[in-house]
């Protein structure tokens, strides 16, 4: 890996209490990267997702926000039913795919199908969800949608994939 060097002058100190301080510290924070999926009358959606994160075990529950602008907010405000899937390495086209605005996220390369509950499931992740909501918390220009796992499948193979620095990389496979 190689270092980087700003040239030029120093950028200012983003003002405090603002939006652009927050991106530039999460800027700094590896997240996993997940894709969120609904689907509704036989119409999926979904879009990539840095905040999931564990809640409980017990009952196993898990959380992650989504912007109440994302087009896929009007199903999730209204779903049931929502999967959870953690992405491999080898899958930063698909969250590239799932975080493009417009695109049509379920099309060809996609593979993906119905699953428990009429859940669009995507092949070839590390790990999968089939989780039921359970509230919808307001924050701020987002809702922190928190839900109880009922289905899943962890056998996946690979490594993860991170979001670090405003890009998708690989931790290589898992020791476990």
């Amino acid at each position: 890996m190689t270092d980087v060097y700003r040239v030029g002058p120093p950028r200012p100190a983003p003002e405090p209490g603002s939006a652009e301080l927050l991106r530039s510290v999460f800027r700094r924070h590896a997240a996993g990267v997940a894709v969120i999926t609904a689907g509704t009358e036989g119409r999926p959606v979904g879009f990539t997702a840095t905040s999931l994160t564990s809640v409980a075990a017990d009952p196993p529950m898990v959380s992650f926000g989504v912007s109440t602008t994302s087009s896929c907010w009007p199903v999730l405000a209204r779903t049931r039913y929502v999967g959870v899937h953690v992405l491999a390495e080898h899958q930063r086209e698909l969250a590239a795919t799932f975080a493009r605005s417009g695109a049509d996220r379920f099309a060809p390369p996609t593979s993906w199908s119905f699953g428990p509950h009429g859940v669009p499931v995507l092949d070839g992740v590390l790990a999968w969800l089939v989780c039921e909501v359970e509230s919808r918390v307001p924050a701020g220009d987002h809702r922190i949608v928190v839900a109880r796992v009922v289905e899943g499948d962890p056998s996946g193979s690979g490594g993860p994939l991170v979001y670090h620095r405003g890009a998708f990389h690989g931790l290589g496979p898992a020791r476990d």
